[in-house]
């Protein structure tokens, strides 16, 4: 396999992405973030890693100006591919250094289903987070929806899992942990009777006390974390809602 690359999970997930994540509703997230959008300043929103359109397609179509970022073209080649999907200007890049074709600032930048952990380094992710910054309107918000880790599911830092078992197919996954790094370096294996198919996912994930870290590094100010979409509160597990913010002085 080729050096690990941005673009690498998507342009081998691609065609299968939707299918594997069809039973993961984005309406939660599509009504959390256009609330946010409604309490923010007014501006175009940002989309990081926007994939094959699950949440930017269902915002667009609220009346949100909404631009993207993606590494992998054949992920990017599915959103434009459905309903409304040419119409959300996609730049192809590393969505840590947020260069999209236009000089717009932001009310809003975000990263949903624990995207933002697919930048492998704790560098890239401080990266990320000042070029948030500097493209973010005063007031803007940086909205990340990420998992809290859960180290404790590993025993000898490794895991298999069975997500599906059919007469005729198995859906696996095979997770190595590196708690030095803080890395998931992970397989998704589907077999059935016409073969193999590996879908690699990779992972450095970060504790919230580290992302905050990273945010008043690059000027941002927490303004909420929560437990969810629905504003619950965040009792350190599962997933989780954090808003940080750019000072309007």
């Amino acid at each position: 396999m080729d050096p690990l690359r941005p673009e690498t999970y998507g342009e081998l997930n691609a065609d299968v992405y939707d299918e594997w994540h069809s039973a993961n509703d984005p309406g939660d997230a599509v009504r959390g973030l256009a609330e946010l959008i409604d309490e923010g300043p007014e501006g175009p929103v940002l989309e990081l890693a926007v994939g094959t359109g699950r949440v930017t397609l269902p915002l667009a179509a609220r009346g949100v100006e909404l631009w993207g970022i993606d590494a992998s073209e054949a992920m990017v080649e599915r959103l434009r591919a459905k309903p409304g999907g040419d119409q959300v200007p996609v730049t192809i890049g590393d969505m840590a250094d947020v260069e999209p074709e236009t000089d717009a600032s932001f009310a809003m930048v975000f990263v949903v289903f624990s995207t933002f952990f697919f930048l492998m380094s704790q560098d890239e992710q401080v990266r990320c987070f000042a070029n948030v910054a500097r493209r973010l309107l005063p007031g803007g918000r940086f909205v990340l929806e990420c998992p809290m880790p859960d180290v404790a599911r590993y025993d000898r830092d490794q895991r298999v899992a069975a997500h599906q078992v059919g007469l005729d197919h198995v859906r696996l996954t095979a997770v190595r942990h590196d708690p030095v790094e803080q890395r998931f370096e992970g397989q998704h294996v589907l077999i059935t009777d016409d073969g193999i198919k590996l879908a690699p996912a990779f992972m450095r994930y970060a504790w919230p006390s580290e992302l905050d870290l990273m945010a008043r590094l690059a000027g941002l100010e927490r303004l909420h974390r929560w437990g969810g979409w629905h504003r619950e509160p965040f009792r350190g597990e599962g997933e989780y809602v954090t808003v940080y913010q750019k000072p309007v002085y």
